[in-house]
């Protein structure tokens, strides 16, 4: 039984817990940042392709405790990583840590990457070459007070990276946060869906995705095809059972709107390399006037904040209005708005029936819940310091 980790965006980790006990996993254990699992090897296979939470599944290799350097560094080389990559292979290292007693992670990170390459060298003569662009192997490895944990990352670029985004916002949405957000609101399919405030739709694809029951991975490579345990017709096997599983798209409940001409635009060619146009109506709207599509459901959004609204002043007149709007125009509906601006429920009048703590990259961010009733915001319109 092979033993795994699955990083994910701060606030989703029971949610991905939950997730993986879905696609097989077992001994799964949510921890702050990710959680943990255990299962057979190709089940690495199977997380990569289908988890929509996680942001990399990492396939644990080794377990030592240290106290220096040259501990770390002996630990890493008693590792057999010829038995898992070829020495052609190019290679990159990352170091985490949490109450290292060590001074310098990228010390640590250069030993790492010695050891691995030394042992290399003793078994074949060749020492891999490093890349930290476009490395076909990533080795990560993280350090405790006194024990360091080695990986070998089966996802290759990180999983929210679907293949589908054409073209993004200034402060895109990570695709699997936005998944995650879906799953907080307890969407599911038969419940209308929209987002009024887009973007480039990530949020809508997302649910189009998961309303035809596609999987994420199905339009990019992975880590672990380089590994040499890698199994082709296995991989196809899983990948192929996916394929069939795919739905055709029927009653369109998933809405996604703009005021930005330039934001739909980008919105539908998201759709489209995603292969769920048919399954999400993309439109040019304005949320302070527009209209709900149906008599209830859910608002998932991302509106803009500090990061992508710099202009105070045109936070202080945005937000009331947008509170407002919500009130008169989406009675009977649940909004979840995701911000980075602390500012935002001071100003949206409108008072959260739950906050969330959540990270968008390294970002903290809340997701709010507002349950919608007739009538309109008063709440405060404070001016921000």
């Amino acid at each position: 039984m092979e033993q795994y980790f699955a990083p994910c965006p701060r606030g989703l980790e029971s949610a991905l817990a939950a997730e993986l006990t879905q696609l097989g996993a077992i001994d799964v254990g949510a921890v702050d940042g990710g959680a943990a699992f255990a299962g057979a090897l190709d089940l690495a296979y199977r997380a990569n392709l289908e988890s929509r939470l996680a942001s990399r599944i990492l396939w644990r290799v080794g377990t030592a405790p240290y106290r220096n350097e040259r501990d770390v560094y002996e630990a890493a080389y008693a590792l057999d990583w010829p038995r898992w990559f070829r020495a052609e292979r190019t290679l990159r290292v990352d170091v985490s840590a949490t109450r290292s007693p060590l001074k310098s992670l990228e010390f640590v990170t250069l030993r790492i990457k010695d050891a691995v390459c030394d042992r290399h060298r003793a078994a074949s003569g060749i020492r891999p070459s490093v890349s930290k662009e476009r490395p076909d192997v990533r080795v990560q490895a993280h350090l405790t007070a006194d024990r360091a944990t080695f990986y070998l990352d089966t996802s290759g670029e990180a999983l929210f990276k679907r293949g589908y985004r054409r073209e993004s916002s200034e402060a895109p949405l990570r695709e699997n946060l936005a998944a995650g957000l879906l799953r907080l609101a307890g969407w599911t399919t038969d419940i209308a869906l929209l987002d009024p405030m887009c973007g480039s739709a990530t949020v809508a694809i997302e649910a189009a995705l998961i309303a035809l029951d596609i999987a994420p991975g199905l339009k990019r490579t992975f880590g672990f095809q380089k590994l040499a345990w890698y199994d082709g017709p296995t991989w196809q096997r899983i990948k192929q059972a996916a394929q069939r599983r795919i739905r055709t798209a029927a009653s369109v409940a998933i809405h996604a709107s703009d005021n930005d001409a330039g934001a739909v635009a980008r919105s539908r060619a998201n759709a489209a390399a995603a292969g769920v146009s048919a399954a999400l109506a993309v439109e040019h709207g304005d949320v302070l006037a527009r209209a709900a599509p149906s008599p209830s459901g859910l608002i998932v959004s991302n509106p803009p904040y500090g990061v992508r609204v710099a202009d105070a002043e045109r936070l202080r007149a945005f937000y009331p209005r947008l509170g407002d709007a919500l009130k008169q125009h989406f009675a009977g509906w649940t909004a979840y708005l995701l911000s980075g601006d602390t500012r935002l429920p001071k100003l949206i009048g409108l008072k959260a029936s739950r906050r969330t703590p959540l990270y968008n990259g390294a970002l903290e961010c809340r997701l709010y819940e507002y349950r919608l009733v007739a009538g309109s915001a008063r709440g405060a319109r404070a001016m921000i310091k």
